[in-house]
């Protein structure tokens, strides 16, 4: 039943982080489908790959197989972001509090806490990653909140939400490949480790959530690197 729960749940909060990054950005219609399709094209590879068998565990012997996914998809949005400037500033066109909002639904850290509870997931990983990502999500509940009421917000308190956000993600990641279980380089050795993360539904976060946040955590510091720590920020519309 949990992982029922979590293909929607983590299907839905793909859908989300791709109708706020591409439906808002400003650019022409044409580009904004053929930016959809390819979001559902790699959704369908992803549970092609997971579900025909040609990623199970093991298979890239002593390499986490989940690696793979989010490598690739983390190289082509950054590659995108330095090498092609449309897709730079499609990003940046995205206002600010669509860019945290993304963020939001990483509330869903609480399945990591809910695995590590059953037995699925081992420390340290399931408690770091899970209680990061819902400090983070629910941080960022809480400045869109702060805007929507008229309360007015420094762009100090942004940096700082931005950053810890960002670090989260680069801790739960080092944490995960350190408790991969059949590395060479395993440090974390009690539990049954990550290895549920490499299975559907879990690999839809490595495969596309995480990629896609760290890159507009990198959006969100690149908007914010011109505006003074001590500014207000009155609506984040930009």
């Amino acid at each position: 039943m949990l992982d029922i729960v979590a293909a929607i749940y983590a299907t839905a909060y793909f859908a989300a982080q791709m109708g706020l990054l591409i439906g808002l950005s400003q650019v022409r219609g044409v580009t904004k489908l053929a930016a959809f399709a390819s979001a559902a094209a790699w959704l369908a590879i992803v549970v092609g790959a997971y579900t025909l068998g040609g990623l199970r565990p093991g298979v890239l012997g002593p390499v986490p197989v989940n690696l793979l996914p989010f490598i690739l998809l983390l190289a082509m949005l950054f590659g995108s972001w330095f090498l092609l400037p449309r897709t730079r500033h499609a990003l940046l066109s995205v206002p600010m509090p669509a860019l945290v909002a993304v963020h939001a639904g990483r509330v869903g850290g609480l399945f990591f806490i809910i695995l590590y509870f059953d037995g699925r997931l081992s420390a340290p990983f399931a408690p770091a990653a899970g209680i990061g990502d819902m400090i983070t999500g629910a941080v960022a509940l809480l400045l869109l909140a702060t805007v929507a009421l008229g309360f007015e917000l420094r762009s100090l308190w942004l940096k700082v939400w931005n950053a810890f956000g960002a670090l989260d993600l680069m801790v739960a990641l080092t944490l995960a490949v350190l408790s991969a279980p059949g590395t060479p380089f395993r440090v974390f050795t009690e539990g049954p480790g990550t290895q549920i993360m490499g299975t559907l539904p879990w690999i839809f976060v490595p495969a596309m959530l995480v990629p896609i946040d760290l890159l507009v955590h990198f959006a969100i510091a690149a908007k914010l690197k011109s505006v003074p720590s001590a500014t207000r920020v009155l609506a984040m519309a930009n």
